[in-house]
């Protein structure tokens, strides 16, 4: 029976999936930006009830931009959480963009891409943020720049941050955990860290008995003056209060 559940609940998460890839082929060209940031909103708080996770939104998300959204760096799950709090536009690797259907659904969210590998790919990143922050985007960031395992925050890189400085925006903070409803203690099933596998992180999702997914917003905040590297610093700092909350 467990067996079956899962594959329901798989089988349903991929009809989800085609039909947003068909969204965003067929209806996105004629649709406004405004329209498009909501249908993937609906989206992906649509697939996470299909695969049973419960959306919990502490503090109060941008009504608008422009912002840079900082968050901590947990699963897969994490983009379709944010999502599903507030649309924004996520800086991603470029491996994406050679994902057949994954790269579809990432372009039409709106993904920017970075070669992490190349320090003059930064400065083009950086650079396009501070443009897109000017027009008034929501952007969205993980400065660990992997994944961790939800208990222990990585230091956080600076690089990305500097697309605030640039273009004067300020800076909100996100914290992201995974918890069972039950108990309220961290849940490590939707963890992709280390030697991990993506499919297995599938499973353990799947198979959970309960999930919640809890999104903390803190208060947008300026540079007033910081270097990158302070302001994440500080940023870090904030994320690490807000996960106890």
């Amino acid at each position: 029976m467990k067996l079956l559940g899962v594959c329901w609940k798989l089988l349903r998460a991929t009809a989800h999936a085609v039909v947003g890839f068909l969204t965003i082929k067929l209806l996105f060209p004629r649709l406004s930006q405004a329209h498009r940031e909501a249908r993937v909103q609906v989206w992906a708080g649509e697939l996470l009830r299909i695969v049973g996770i419960e959306l919990v939104v502490n503090g109060t998300p941008p009504a608008a931009g422009p912002v840079l959204l900082v968050a901590n760096h947990i699963s897969w799950l994490d983009i379709v959480v944010m999502h599903a709090s507030r649309h924004c536009r996520f800086v991603s690797k470029s491996d994406v963009k050679s994902w057949p259907f994954v790269s579809t659904l990432a372009d039409g969210a709106g993904t920017l891409y970075l070669e992490r590998e190349s320090r003059r790919d930064a400065h083009r990143v950086v650079a396009q943020m501070a443009e897109r922050l000017r027009a008034g985007d929501i952007l969205a960031v993980f400065p660990e720049g992997t994944t961790g395992d939800g208990i222990t925050l990585m230091p956080f890189h600076a690089n990305l941050i500097q697309a605030a400085i640039e273009a004067s925006v300020p800076v909100q903070p996100v914290a992201l955990k995974f918890v069972d409803p039950a108990t309220g203690a961290t849940s490590l099933a939707p963890s992709y860290v280390g030697d991990e596998t993506l499919i297995g992180s599938i499973w353990r999702t799947l198979t959970a008995p309960g999930l919640r997914a809890v999104v903390t917003f803190g208060v947008a905040q300026g540079a007033e003056g910081q270097t990158r590297r302070l302001w994440a610093q500080a940023l870090r700092e904030d994320i690490e209060r807000l996960r106890r909350v």
